[in-house]
């Protein structure tokens, strides 16, 4: 058992609107990403299954071509492969789980983050 604390997990500023947490298991990966109003995650795919739990603000989803709109308390699953983006409607903060973990983010391959 290995107990983690928000706020002991160091924030990493990958653009001027994105900062994340990051927390990697042996098989998942947990991160807590913080976007400003108007913060874009560009359109992209992995392989790994997605759930975003958004604890707070507002976010609009585009999956495959699809938006929804959550909002603080809304948990939505991403299928492994889909393609997809983020656009903050508010100051956010979101929680994404990943499985399997994000290897491609441990090897810094995570550049649709830092544009």
């Amino acid at each position: 058992m290995k107990l983690y604390r928000w706020s002991e997990v160091a924030k990493e500023q990958m653009s001027p609107a994105i900062a994340r947490q990051v927390i990697h298991t042996e098989r998942m990966t947990v991160a807590r990403v913080h976007l400003a109003k108007g913060g874009i995650v560009a359109g992209h795919r992995h392989a790994n299954e997605q759930c975003t739990l958004l604890e707070k603000g507002r976010l609009r989803f585009t999956v495959e071509g699809e938006s929804v709109e959550l909002e603080a308390g809304c948990v939505l699953q991403v299928p492994a492969n889909a393609f997809h983006q983020v656009e903050a409607l508010e100051d956010s903060v979101a929680v994404d789980v990943f499985t399997p973990r994000r290897e491609d983010w441990l090897r810094g391959e995570d550049a649709y983050l830092r544009s």
